[in-house]
């Protein structure tokens, strides 16, 4: 080892220094990963455009595929198939990048295969067989089903300003924003609904990362009942497995950690790889979920710094899974939990090849479901005199992440909150948020729930509190606060 000491010294005298410039790489390492994962962006996009939200394939390739800047083919053929009988598509051809394939599985919505797996494997893809919630929801009132009836508006609520708000959201100037959906739910009816061409109540669309939200309301039900604790160490073993896994720094990281984006692990899925490895690789490359978001370093304290992270929400997800202890349990347990329990019947749950929910984007649903979704919050987590979710839990994720303080306290728990410069929109509101403009904000103070579903794509910036703030001017009288 001495006789390598002066070559190295040697060595270190011809680095450049920080000051004689800094050292780039033009080329995309990640290049192949990327074509492949778009490959199956597609895949996932097209399965569930055509066979969960039952769209055409030309409203497939005009909205949907709008958020990919080169889709494969058009809507009248390319180097794609679909097998209309197995309810599934393939993106690309062999020979170069690989093939990318997604299956529809009853009661989960499409879920991605890996690269090496063909049509022929789709029987061994999970499946869910819980039968649906009984009832007719045409026949069931509001909001246990779909029967509304219809009545004058509240006196406190201005038709005109309302119908202006509306206009607002559905006619932007940028036309990258496209709105399919507006709802907006007060004193728990449902006063403003609209539609755009080609979408209706049924309609199914991708929640993206208001799926989050979701989320935390299944763990805050375990918390409740005592099968997890927030401020626990999450309890498993994580990769690469060490030799001594009970002094791995990472025990240390508590679910509250990870619900608050605060677990202090390397971030994987930012600066520019986020569709290149990461999460990216369960969401459109078959890749388990649940090991890539155990297999990161800690790199800072838990609790001390926020990053947007997908895999901390799917941490929790598993430490859930584990809580439950029965795989097939848990594959019923969104259905029988809360879904079912609250009206929720257009709402499907996926999961990746593994039979592990992918609850931080992988859900479809329209905006009565997640009306009634946010009822729930807006109630403190009653639903027809029956408790559900306690005060605690909602006023968990309503309150700010600690590490956020510097940032405007904009996050709470897998919600986001009003920040700290905004003072045109009431502080109490929070909202779940999903890429492409997807967003249901609960408004306490005025007894409200905003749904708007979009598909935006490009620069995209469709502003929730602007939102607020423009259906704000159609509500009169305030409601105390909840």
């Amino acid at each position: 080892m001495k006789r390598l000491l002066p070559a190295l010294a040697a060595v270190a005298l011809v680095l450049p220094s920080p000051a004689a410039g800094q050292q780039e790489e033009t080329y995309d390492y990640w290049r192949f990963n990327r074509d492949m994962i778009q490959h199956g962006i597609q895949a996932i996009l097209m399965c569930n455009g055509l066979f969960t939200s039952n769209r055409t394939l030309e409203q497939v390739f005009e909205q949907e595929l709008a958020y990919l800047r080169q889709p494969v083919g058009t809507a009248r053929g390319g180097d794609y198939s679909v097998d209309w009988d197995r309810k599934a598509v393939a993106i690309g051809s062999p020979g170069g990048t690989p093939v990318m394939r997604a299956a529809f599985r009853k009661g989960l919505g499409c879920v991605i295969m890996a690269p090496d797996q063909t049509f022929e494997d789709i029987g061994s893809l999970p499946i869910l067989e819980t039968p649906p919630l009984p009832g007719d929801p045409a026949t069931i009132p509001w909001p246990d089903g779909d029967l509304v009836k219809h009545e004058p508006l509240p006196p406190n609520v201005d038709p005109g300003a309302l119908a202006a708000a509306s206009d607002w959201a559905f006619d932007r100037e940028s036309p990258e924003q496209v709105t399919l959906s507006l709802m907006v739910v007060h004193r728990g009816k449902i006063i403003h609904e609209r539609y755009a061409p080609g979408v209706d109540m049924t309609t199914k669309t991708r929640t993206w990362s208001t799926a989050k939200s979701i989320a935390v309301t299944l763990m805050g039900m375990q918390v409740d009942q005592g099968k997890m604790e927030l401020d626990r160490p999450l309890g498993f073993e994580w990769l690469p497995r060490q030799s001594s896994p009970e002094t791995d720094p990472r025990n240390a990281i508590t679910l509250r950690h990870v619900l608050n984006m605060s677990s202090g692990l390397y971030t994987v899925d930012s600066r520019g790889l986020e569709y290149a490895t990461g999460s990216g690789l369960a969401y459109w490359a078959g890749a388990s979920s649940i090991r890539g978001a155990r297999n990161r370093a800690l790199i800072r304290a838990p609790g001390t710094s926020w990053d947007y992270e997908n895999y901390d929400t799917l941490l929790g997800i598993y430490a859930m899974k584990l809580a439950i202890g029965d795989d097939q349990e848990y594959l019923e347990y969104p259905r029988k939990a809360l879904l079912d329990r609250i009206g929720m019947r257009n709402t499907l749950l996926s999961v990746d090849r593994f039979g592990d929910f992918i609850l931080s984007s992988q859900v479809y649903t329209n905006a009565r479901d997640l009306a009634r979704f946010g009822l729930l919050y807006l109630q403190n987590g009653m639903w027809n005199g029956e408790r559900l979710l306690s005060e605690e839990w909602i006023e968990f994720v309503r309150t700010p992440a600690p590490a956020t303080a510097e940032m405007g306290n904009q996050y709470g728990g897998q919600w986001w909150l009003v920040p700290d410069n905004r003072n045109d929109v009431p502080k109490d509101a929070y909202s779940t948020a999903g890429n492409r403009g997807q967003y249901m904000i609960v408004v306490p103070s005025h007894d409200l729930v905003i749904v708007r579903r979009g598909l935006d794509y490009g620069r995209q910036g469709f502003n929730r509190w602007d939102l607020v703030r423009e259906v704000l001017k159609a509500i009169g009288e305030e409601t105390d606060s909840q």
